[in-house]
């Protein structure tokens, strides 16, 4: 039996680009579904089910303002993410030099 508070982790959170474009839009400001639905032609409802991901994931938290609810971006998964990313950084370094040798050198011999 599925729970009801099922949590997902960062990766499967950020992996639709709905959901990067909702953390890119509440990443300014606090706000609630109905602004953040007019960035997109999908239903609030389908909004509110990538919000509720999102919320699972740690990476935006909510709170009620009168009639509305407000959502944040929290940053602290995000932070942990950077941090994980941060290890194979040396190898997208390392690629990179050796393709910027690799033109250098076909650039000489023209």
């Amino acid at each position: 039996m599925l729970e009801e508070t099922q949590k997902y982790d960062v990766f499967q959170a950020i992996a639709d680009p709905t959901r990067r474009k909702l953390l890119e839009i509440i990443a300014v400001e606090e706000l609630s579904i109905s602004t953040m639905s007019s960035h997109f032609t999908m239903s609030r409802t389908a909004v509110t089910k990538h919000l509720h991901i999102l919320e699972s994931a740690g990476l935006v938290n909510s709170r009620k303002s009168g009639r509305e609810k407000l959502y944040r971006l929290e940053t602290e998964p995000l932070q942990k993410l950077q941090s994980w990313l941060s290890i194979y950084e040396q190898y997208w370094d390392n690629k990179l030099a050796k393709l910027k040798k690799v033109i250098e050198d076909n650039q000489d011999v023209e």
